[in-house]
C-alpha cells in the first residue's frame, strides 16, 4: 500500500514538474519573440507620437500656413566607415506650413562604388511630430559612383498644429539632423 502511495505522488510530482517546465519554455519564447519584435514596434511607436525627434512622413500639407515662422538648422555626421564627404542644406526661416525643398550635397571619396543610408532625428524632440517630410533621401539607400557628387533633396514642412502645442511656444528653432552610414547592400 506504501509503494502504490509513493508511486501516485511520483507521478503527481512529475506531472507538476513537467507543467512548470512547460510554462517557463513559454516565457522563454516569449521573452525571444519580444525581442525581435522591440526594434519595429519601438519604430512604430516613434513615428506615431514622434518620440525621440522621429519625423512624420506626409505626401503635403494641407493644414495650410500661418504667420509663426520657424528656423530649420540642418546638420550631418558621416561615419568613419563611409568614405563621402555631404554637406548640409544652409539653414532656413520661413512661415510654419509652407513646403520648402532644400537640398545636401554628398561625394564619394573613394575609388569604388559606395552605398549609404542615412538615419535621421529632430532637435528639440517633442517638435518631431511636427516636423513632416514629403520627399527625402533617406527614405532609400543611395548608391554613388567613384568620385560622383549629387544633391540629395529634401521637400518638408513644419505642420501648424505645432501652434497648439503650447509646451513648444518658446521653441524658434528646429535642427534636423542627419547620420550617413555604409550600408551592407551590393556596391559597398
Amino acid at each position: 500500500m506504501a509503494d502504490t502511495s509513493a508511486q501516485f505522488h511520483e507521478t503527481e510530482h512529475g506531472k507538476r514538474n513537467t507543467r512548470v517546465a512547460v510554462i517557463l519554455a513559454g516565457v522563454v519564447a516569449s521573452m525571444v519573440g519580444l525581442a525581435f519584435a522591440s526594434v519595429p514596434l519601438y519604430q512604430i511607436f516613434c513615428q506615431v507620437t514622434g518620440y525621440g525627434g522621429t519625423t512624420q512622413v506626409a505626401t503635403d500639407n494641407p493644414k495650410g500656413v500661418i504667420a509663426r515662422e520657424m528656423k530649420v538648422r540642418f546638420d550631418v555626421n558621416v561615419d568613419h566607415g563611409l568614405p563621402w564627404t555631404v554637406t548640409p542644406a544652409a539653414s532656413i526661416t520661413d512661415q510654419i506650413g509652407r513646403v520648402d525643398t532644400v537640398n545636401y550635397i554628398a561625394t564619394n571619396n573613394s575609388d569604388k562604388p559606395i552605398t549609404g543610408q542615412a538615419i535621421f532625428n529632430v532637435v528639440p524632440d517633442q517638435a518631431g511630430l511636427y516636423f513632416n517630410k514629403i520627399e527625402c533621401f533617406c527614405f532609400t539607400e543611395q548608391t554613388l559612383q567613384p568620385g560622383e557628387t549629387v544633391e540629395m533633396p529634401i521637400v518638408f514642412f513644419v505642420d501648424p498644429d505645432i501652434a497648439e502645442n503650447h509646451e513648444l511656444n518658446t521653441i524658434k528653432e528646429i535642427t534636423l539632423s542627419y547620420t550617413f552610414y555604409a550600408s551592407d547592400s551590393e556596391g559597398s
